[in-house]
């Protein structure tokens, strides 16, 4: 980690993290890594759909949710993260009975 990490501010809605070229190697940014960090410090699990590529997690500061998807799971290691906040009402659509 380059930069100390932060928890979600409450205006924040969207990361998506990206490949970047750092000493001629192709690497996943910064965003990329605060969103692993946030998913796996700070944020609890709620639930899993399509094969576990996509999945929810749940701020317990302020009750928000939060979808974690890999839109290039194509690539080497499911490329960079997307991390979006969603409503409880589509959480639930989608994750079931495994939202509480």
């Amino acid at each position: 980690m380059t930069a100390a990490q932060h928890d979600l501010a409450p205006d924040e809605r969207l990361l998506v993290g990206a490949w970047v070229e750092r000493d001629r190697r192709r690497v996943l940014d910064d965003v990329d890594r605060r969103i692993f960090w946030l998913v796996s410090r700070r944020l609890i699990p709620r639930g899993q759909s399509h094969g576990g590529w996509d999945q929810l997690y749940q701020d317990p500061r302020d009750g928000r949710f939060w979808e974690l998807t890999f839109p290039e799971g194509s690539l080497h290691g499911g490329g960079p993260r997307r991390l979006e906040c969603v409503a409880a009402l589509v959480a639930r659509e989608k994750y079931g009975g495994e939202v509480g």
